[in-house]
């Protein structure tokens, strides 16, 4: 037998198959989706692939596979869905198959492999009858073996380590014990329990309101009928889609299937994961994302696996999880930029969800109080059914929303980062022992250095960017490529000491609130502040139930979370997301500021929310002083449709870097020109724009071009772009990175 195998490697040139002889020992352990390790071409070391299909013959002569890991594979299906997004997001067969490997097992180095976590464990090979009869007869005299013994025979089996500690022994006597056959040690696997720190007090279903009941049914008769169906479930902040969530998958449950439950943020994983646990318990429960350990992780995608946890929670990655009943996909603030990844493949957590729930005829359900302009659009011709919710759980209303202009503040001499009105509603807020949420979305201290005699701004020396002051460190960083560098206290263009640290970010404002508010408990939640593990379910558990006064923090803090006592929200800066080079930069703004205004007042207290701005007539910022999507929505799609933007077309982004920028420039004329010319002869639906600098033009010392294409993505148009990198390939311009991203989160 032979098996064609994908080696685990990111070179284009290998992503291909080839063939390996099946040795007749590992014939019935070998199948498609199996790891296996061969010898390839001169390399000394085993090289790590994947059986992506079995034959009867080869007309090469074949190497014999090396070693098969039994273990670790995935399944059949998996393989299928890795070469479809292979071909869909330009990249190779193995950087798919990757993603669905098991947590920490994506390495060529055996050594460096997650593994199960085992402890010694010991058990007693007599009866307590034969153990007392020995003590009667003088056979065992030693206390402490004595004690050892009784203490194993009442709790059977336990770890020697636990024996040791409880019963007051040394490791001495037990071993004394394994020689005379009164005990034995074995080796068992322990579950690395993410969950184990929490103490959680059960729940029980709620009744569902009017609105909840009716898109609870529309879906439910989905899963009934066995079919792939799509929804939005459109509610405003508050409105208890969670409960419904919760009931679709008591429902999924109740059939005996797994469901998937996908969350943009680690922040809202926690909070996500308590109300489950409260509902369903621990053992039907796994969860995924990057802030467990790898082990964690390789223990809980094992449970998966094994049929063990039948909910599945996490980050974009979960999507991947090793399930073969999969009964429901829900996407949470489905609009998230998140669900789409920055890095090879460039997939879309969405696109993947749509391929898998055809495959086993499941329905999706989106959930958003500020939907995804592309979902809302499909929602409203028909693709996706709408399913809303209009009113606050419990009957709480909405909070008042008011608008500052910052630019009356800085006429009136206040140049802090404080509005009067925030001030005021800060200083009520604090005397009613009520909290508040601070919204920034810019980490660190200052945003940038300026010299004020001749205009010198303190940039990366990697990065055309400029670099962001940490106070608590002291020092410069840039947050593309981590490079950090001290003040120097002076410009080091025209040697003026009048230096200036400019913008404000969540450090500066925490210092500036501390100033302003001695008396305050505050808590700061951002990038810096939860590297940790569950360093971020930490500050959200202490903001909650420790009596903090006020949390600052970055987009974080915005979505999802449940305060019950938070009646101020007060965003610092609703200018930052409207400053981008982004077609999408109403949007975003209309969506962070209703997400972070709906934290405010959800329960019996009415809550307040203040806006910053320097730009009080622009349209997002206005609409979500009103709360209404709808009308935001119908502006946008108007303009939209006049520019061609998604959703009335596909963006295309082909990016090119290196660090020679002569071969960076050849690179990108030659694909505008390749495209261009299949547009003509082959009359191909496509707008092509000519190759300009990237907004941000060198990152990591590399220079960055790009070309944007607007068309209706489909297979002619991949067919046309990858006959095009082919031939940039066989042109052989060294050294230049071509990456091929489809409707980008990020267009710097």
């Amino acid at each position: 037998m032979i098996a064609e195998i994908i080696m685990n490697s990111s070179v284009k040139n290998l992503d291909r198959t080839f063939d390996y002889s099946i040795p007749f020992e590992l014939e019935d352990k070998i199948t498609i989706g199996s790891r296996v390790f061969v010898k390839f071409g001169n390399i000394k070391k085993l090289k790590e692939g994947f059986v992506v299909n079995i034959k009867e013959k080869s007309e090469f002569e074949a190497k014999p596979i090396s070693k098969v890991e039994e273990r670790d594979f995935i399944d059949e299906p998996k393989i299928k869905l890795a070469k479809w997004m292979a071909k869909r997001y330009f990249c190779n067969v193995s950087d798919c198959i990757k993603l669905m490997l098991p947590p920490g097992t994506g390495t060529n180095n055996l050594e460096n492999r997650a593994k199960e976590k085992t402890l010694r464990f010991v058990r007693c090979l007599k009866t307590s009858e034969e153990i007392e009869f020995d003590i009667e007869n003088k056979k065992l005299k030693s206390e402490k073996q004595i004690r050892a013994l009784r203490f194993l025979c009442n709790n059977n089996e336990i770890s020697s380590k636990d024996l040791e500690e409880l019963s007051d022994v040394s490791t001495a006597i037990l071993k004394t014990l394994e020689k005379n056959r009164y005990i034995e040690f074995y080796e068992q696997a322990v579950e690395r329990n993410p969950f184990m720190h929490k103490v959680i007090t059960s729940n029980q279903k709620l009744v569902l309101t009017e609105e909840q009941q009716a898109a609870y049914k529309a879906v439910e008769d989905s899963i009934d009928d066995i079919m792939n169906s799509e929804f939005l479930l459109f509610g405003v902040t508050g409105s208890g889609k969670t409960e419904v969530y919760l009931q679709l998958i008591e429902k999924v449950l109740s059939m005996g299937k797994t469901s998937v439950m996908l969350v943009p943020e680690i922040s809202l994983t926690p909070q996500t994961v308590d109300r489950f646990i409260a509902r369903f318990g621990q053992k039907k429960i796994a969860i995924l994302h990057s802030k467990l350990s790898v082990g964690e992780r390789y223990d809980q995608w094992y449970k998966i696996k094994n049929g063990e946890a039948k909910i599945v929670i996490g980050a974009r990655s979960a999507i991947f999880a090793p399930i073969n009943d999969l009964g429901l996909i829900i996407i949470d603030e489905e609009h998230d930029s998140s669900y789409k990844s920055e890095m090879t493949p460039r997939y879309n957590v969405k696109d993947v969800s749509r391929y898998l729930a055809k495959e086993y005829s499941i329905p999706i359900v989106y959930g958003s109080a500020t939907p995804d302009m592309d979902t809302y659009y499909k929602a409203t011709i028909g693709e996706i059914e709408l399913l809303e919710l209009t009113k606050r759980a419990n009957n709480a209303s909405l909070p008042n929303i008011n608008i500052v202009d910052m630019r009356r503040e800085l006429a009136n001499g206040n140049r802090s980062s404080i509005s009067m009105k925030l001030y005021d509603n800060i200083k009520q807020n604090l005397q009613d022992k009520k909290q508040t949420i601070l919204f920034l979305n810019r980490r660190g201290y200052s945003t940038f250095i300026l010299c004020r005699d001749c205009g010198y701004v303190a940039k990366c020396k990697h990065c055309n960017i400029a670099l962001t002051y940490h106070s608590k460190e002291n020092k410069l960083k840039c947050h593309y490529c981590g490079y950090e560098t001290l003040p120097v206290g002076y410009c080091p263009d025209c040697k003026s000491k009048n230096i200036q640290y400019s913008g404000s970010g969540t450090q500066k404002l925490e210092e500036e609130i501390n100033k302003i508010f001695p008396s305050a408990k505050t808590i700061r939640m951002d990038v810096d502040t939860v590297s940790k593990k569950n360093s971020h379910e930490d500050i959200l558990n202490k903001f909650k139930n420790e009596n903090i006064d006020i949390l600052i923090g970055t987009q974080m803090v915005v979505k999802g979370h449940h305060f019950p006592n938070v009646t101020l929200v007060g965003v610092i800066f609703a200018d930052g997301s409207l400053n981008i080079e982004d077609y999408r930069a109403n949007e975003r703004t209309f969506q962070i500021l209703t997400q972070v205004a709906g934290r405010a007042g959800r329960e019996n207290n009415k809550g307040n929310v203040i806006i910053q701005t320097y730009n009080p007539d622009n349209l997002s910022i206005e609409f979500s002083k009103k709360q209404d999507f709808k009308l935001f929505y119908q502006t946008e799609i108007m303009i939209r449709k006049q520019l061609k933007y998604p959703p009335f077309c596909d963006i295309i982004l082909i990016g090119f870097s290196s660090e020679n920028e002569i071969n960076v420039i050849e690179s990108a004329k030659f694909i505008y020109m390749s495209l261009k010319e299949k547009i003509i002869k082959e009359k191909l639906k496509i707008i092509l724009y000519k190759p300009v600098p990237a907004p941000i033009d060198k990152i990591k010392n590399k220079i960055r071009w790009r070309i944007i294409i607007k068309c209706k993505f489909d297979d002619e148009i991949i067919d046309a772009l990858n006959r095009s990198i082919e031939e940039l390939k066989n042109k052989n311009i060294k050294n230049v990175k071509t990456v091929i991203d489809i409707n980008p989160t990020n267009m710097m």
